[in-house]
């Protein structure tokens, strides 16, 4: 893995099939925090998805990454592109922090990194994110990263017996590289 995947915090790598403890961590944080209630899945189901994960071949625009700490090698996260248009140049991304590692610098320095490729290695011209209303520490890293709300799609999303805003942000490469370079 070359110096590209690697920050000052983090170091960026695929996903192996020994990671389905730290998805399935991170699927009960999420739950418990009240942003996404699904039904109960077995730790058998989140090995044979890693599993499928890691032999994946992926199509270079749409991928998941493992978020490590680069000095303990702990996996910390995860963040990943989810939709990617090359006609458009447009992509959506999301990344995901484990409880304990929140508010350390691992969440901006892993979507800086991603940025990075999808803009000057991958040649695309905007970059999209869309979360919660309520959530307000994913809102304060957007803004703090350069991302700039583009809309709100009320009552859009059903979880946790009530209907919830979405909150569309985004940023164009130009205004990445004028910010981040």
């Amino acid at each position: 893995m070359g110096a590209f995947w690697v920050g000052e915090r983090v170091r960026l790598r695929g996903v192996e099939p020994g990671d389905w403890g730290v998805f399935m961590r991170l699927a009960e944080e999420e739950e418990l925090s009240g942003d996404l209630v699904q039904v109960p899945r077995s730790a058998e189901r989140f090995r044979a998805w890693a599993g499928e994960e890691a032999g994946a071949s992926g199509d270079g625009d749409r991928f998941r990454l493992v978020v490590e700490d680069v000095v303990t090698g702990d996996a910390v996260g995860s963040l990943g592109v989810n939709r990617a248009d090359p006609r458009s140049g447009s992509f959506e991304y999301g990344v995901t922090i484990g409880d304990g590692h929140r508010r350390k610098g691992y969440a901006a320095e892993a979507v800086v990194l991603l940025l990075r490729y999808m803009f000057d290695e991958r040649r695309y011209h905007k970059a999209e994110a869309r979360v919660f209303a309520h959530n307000e520490p994913s809102l304060a890293l957007q803004r703090q990263l350069g991302f700039v709300e583009e809309g709100r799609l009320r009552d859009h999303m059903f979880h946790s017996g009530r209907h919830h805003d979405l909150v569309l942000l985004g940023m164009l490469d130009r205004e990445f590289a004028n910010r981040h370079r």
